[in-house]
């Protein structure tokens, strides 16, 4: 038996397969504040992201990610940001920095 949230990643995973060299960023939802990992060496490889989210996911977080493309090239996804929080409703996401696009988003609510 799947996960019920396999169905919401897929989209996730398909990116992986198409554009290998996308890196993923975890954003959590901490003390009513999105907090950003502070490395790039802490970034998610692009095979890898779905399964990251996956594992959270099984965890109880919630998920909201967005694939983000620069304005500049706005076909050619760049980041995926998986914005995470542990419970309760979605929190305010935060405002796309200028110079980004959001090319696709979707969401898995916390348990």
């Amino acid at each position: 038996m799947t996960p019920p949230h396999d169905a919401k990643l897929a989209p996730l995973v398909r990116l992986g397969q198409r554009h290998p060299d996308v890196e993923g960023q975890a954003v959590w939802w901490e003390e009513g504040a999105w907090q950003a990992q502070d490395h790039t060496d802490d970034m998610i490889d692009g095979e890898e992201i779905a399964f990251y989210a996956e594992g959270l996911l099984a965890e109880g977080f919630g998920l909201h990610w967005q694939v983000l493309a620069e304005a500049d090239a706005p076909k050619e996804p760049v980041v995926v940001l998986l914005l995470l929080w542990q419970s309760g409703p979605t929190p305010p996401l935060p405002p796309v920095e200028d110079g980004w696009l959001v090319l696709s988003s979707g969401e898995v609510a916390a348990a």
